[in-house]
């Protein structure tokens, strides 16, 4: 053998316990690497839309429209009218050409606010007619005023005025059970009116 190869250092082969060894290292190295890497990370932000709060609209109330009502009685043009919303009777009145000379004012409140299909109806006043020389002591119901039908027994400014709105509004008196529609007026009130009234 030449002394060359002889001399030589012989080689040295790596162990098996060294290359478990290595791996091991390595093995250990990326665990801590990736534990790190976790521990560091940002955590990811969980974004929750909250959608705004419903808003409240209130329902718009109806526009009011005209009011149709009827106008009758002692008025220049007696008619059918169509009047704004908050309309009053003197409205309506003035809306007919206002009233005659001859319209009793005081038997209407010209203040009350119009409704859709009312009827305004504004009476004449009433005429006073004296009695014939007949001797007859009785009250014609259907042509005494106001203040005559105060001379009747139980008949006060009330009942008085009541009783001449009706007649204005529904005609005259045709016997004395029709004085039974005016409010305030019963049997014990006709007994004592029956032998003071007269019906032409």
């Amino acid at each position: 053998m030449p002394d060359s190869q002889r001399n030589a250092p012989p080689e040295n082969p790596l162990r098996p316990q060294q290359v478990l060894f290595s791996l091991a290292l390595v093995l250990l190295i990326v665990i801590s690497a990736v534990s790190l890497w976790q521990q560091t990370r940002p955590e990811a932000l969980e974004i929750h839309v909250i959608p705004p709060p419903p808003t409240f609209t209130p329902t718009p109330e109806p526009t009011p429209g005209p009011v149709t009502v009827y106008v009758s009685g002692a008025v220049r043009e007696p008619q059918v009218l169509s009047m704004p919303p908050g309309s009053r009777v003197r409205d309506a009145i003035e809306a007919a050409g206002g009233a005659l000379a001859g319209a009793d004012l005081t038997l209407v409140n010209l203040a009350d606010p119009l409704r859709d299909g009312m009827q305004v109806h504004l009476p004449r006043q009433a005429v006073p007619t004296p009695i014939l020389a007949t001797g007859d002591p009785r009250l014609r119901i259907n042509q005494a005023s106001a203040e005559e039908l105060q001379g009747l027994p139980g008949v006060g400014p009330v009942l008085a005025g009541r009783i001449v709105e009706h007649r204005a509004a529904q005609g005259p008196f045709a016997d004395l059970a029709a004085l039974e529609e005016v409010a305030g007026i019963g049997p014990a009130l006709l007994r004592q009116l029956e032998s003071r009234l007269r019906f032409d």
